[in-house]
């Protein structure tokens, strides 16, 4: 039996022993099939399985599709990505088969009408919210970069090709793989030519170039192992510019110029060495090999050379910087180089902020309050309902800074733009206390009986949960500054006992302003209209806040 396959089942196993409150599934095949959707998005998209969960649109109705993430259009781009997953458990752990290409089938038919906004189709709760946000983000003028994950234990899957969407297989290897990336990479690196080295302020760099087909056989000898510290995932040729200009200067006539049109490769490790007596072709031998800018270079340079064997590569170099950063003590170093060389890119910011002193003074203080905060990301398998940093930012930023619309529309931005304005003098009691607020609305969302009697609250739990957070503070007479460690625990308790009741007062709020916007009736309005009227923030000129 493959052992990666017996690995994740007892992952997912552990999941539902572990965390109950995720399935309210009956069956237990069920509960596993649901728990290996959570464990395989959380591994794809490098989240939180507790993250992973409110992605969630399985069940009735489902169209085939089993997850969704959509993320934010980012700067001034005309695009948005969204990623659809479908799931599919096989039990039987001894025998291979491929991916059910009735499921395939099904999941490229919801996906051409789910990205029509002029089409209707049937779907539960949960799939509809996303599909209105999807619409919505249509009709404003944005352009979907869709992919389209096909998650599942077995080796195999059909080759699916379409012009617009990207198809991946991502099964019970991947996961593992993914979980298991703290591989150390030691290697030599062939720099021709003349390359410079120095050193400077206790550290050394060497600035030089290798052939592409080197860069090729070294990904394709370690792949993600050596994009460990790299925070950004490689967004596939077909579906970013960047990496198609990358693509087409290797398969052209202006593959010599390559060096001179990319902006190169940045590595750390923390240990290099060389014959000092070579001024060319130097063989640099390293220790702990990390790309920390280039990850999309890299990965496009594999993905071309593997697709054009026959093209000769021998004259096409990129430019390759190496920093030796040895030791612990470099950690805050490599924050910020890696910072300085991804922060001009679309990047998850969350990372290049974990090492700053407020975060983990943060992290001891949660702590302390019984509570796990999770202010960088690792690969470890933790089913624990922890707080994430990147939670932390959404429910701060709504709650206790009021700004629920761009909590949720502008992610991306949390720990760049709006970073200072989340985490400025914030302590662990507020912290918590927003993440609780944050996720009983969250909850409360996904239950379809009281979405049907509100259809608002798909698209207002942000601004419920900056209400609540209101009246709470007001409940208990207190300032936003006066919430600490020491009625942290009055503060926990008077929301866990008084939640649905706050839950509800906000609901009249949130209703009573919609019935100003829309004397007619919201309910009888377009979702995506209803959707655009949260996004926009325009309730907030009109709430007591």
């Amino acid at each position: 039996m493959d052992l990666a396959k017996q690995i994740v089942d007892q992952w997912v196993r552990k999941m539902v022993n572990d965390q109950p409150s995720w399935f309210n599934e009956n069956d237990e095949n069920k509960k596993v099939s649901r728990a290996f959707t959570i464990l395989g998005v959380s591994s794809y998209l490098s989240i939180e399985p507790v993250e992973a969960t409110s992605l969630l649109t399985e069940g009735g109705n489902d169209a085939g599709v089993d997850a969704v993430y959509i993320g934010d259009p980012d700067g001034d781009s005309v695009s948005f990505p969204v990623v659809i997953f479908q799931a599919k458990y096989k039990f039987g752990l001894e025998n291979d088969a491929n991916f059910p290409a009735n499921s395939i089938l099904r999941v490229v038919n919801a996906i051409k009408s789910i990205f029509n906004p002029n089409k209707d189709i049937i779907m539960n709760s949960l799939l509809k919210q996303k599909v209105t946000e999807i619409r919505t983000l249509i009709l404003e003028g944005y352009i979907p970069d869709i992919r389209c994950v096909m998650l599942n234990n077995e080796l195999h899957i059909q080759e699916v090709l379409n012009d617009q969407i990207l198809f991946e297989h991502y099964n019970h290897k991947d996961v593992v793989n993914q979980m298991q990336r703290k591989i150390q990479v030691s290697e030599t690196l062939t720099l021709p030519g003349k390359s410079v080295v120095e050193d400077f302020n206790f550290k050394r760099v060497v600035i030089g170039k290798m052939n592409v087909r080197d860069v090729s056989v070294l990904l394709e000898k370690y792949g993600d192992a050596l994009l460990e510290k790299n925070i950004r995932r490689h967004l596939g040729i077909h579906k970013n510019r960047v990496n198609s200009d990358i693509q087409q200067t290797l398969t052209s006539d202006k593959r010599p110029n390559f060096y001179f049109f990319n902006n190169g490769i940045t590595m750390v490790c923390s240990q290099f060495n060389y014959n000092k007596f070579t001024e060319e072709n130097r063989l640099i031998h390293v220790k702990d090999l990390q790309i920390i800018n280039g990850g999309q270079t890299s990965k496009t340079i594999l993905q071309t050379v593997k697709e054009n064997p026959e093209i000769d590569y021998s004259q096409c170099f990129v430019l390759i910087r190496l920093y030796e950063l040895p030791g612990e003590e470099h950690d805050e170093m490599l924050s910020d180089i890696t910072f300085a060389t991804n922060s001009q890119n679309p990047v998850d910011l969350r990372d290049l902020r974990a090492n700053e002193a407020h975060q983990k003074e943060l992290e001891m203080g949660v702590e302390q309050l019984g509570y796990v905060y999770k202010r960088k990301r690792d690969n470890t398998v933790s089913f624990v309902d922890n707080i994430p940093s990147s939670v932390a930012a959404e429910a701060v930023y709504a709650i206790w800074r009021k700004q629920p619309h761009v909590a949720k529309y502008k992610r991306n931005e949390l720990f760049g733009k709006f970073y200072n304005d989340i985490f400025h003098n914030l302590n662990a009691a507020q912290l918590i206390i927003a993440v609780l607020i944050y996720r009983y609305c969250d909850t409360q969302r996904k239950r379809e009986t009281l979405v049907n009697q509100f259809p608002h609250l798909p698209y207002s739990n942000y601004f419920m949960s900056t209400i609540i957070g209101k009246l709470l503070m007001d409940d208990l007479s207190i300032s936003l500054d006066q919430l600490t460690h020491r009625n942290f625990e009055t503060t926990r308790q008077h929301f866990d006992e008084n939640k649905e009741e706050l839950y509800n007062r906000a609901n009249e709020q949130i209703m009573a302003v919609l019935r100003e916007l829309y004397p007619n009736g919201y309910e009888e309005i377009d979702p995506r209209r209803l959707s655009s009227t949260f996004r926009s923030g325009l309730l907030l000129e009109k709430l007591d806040l």
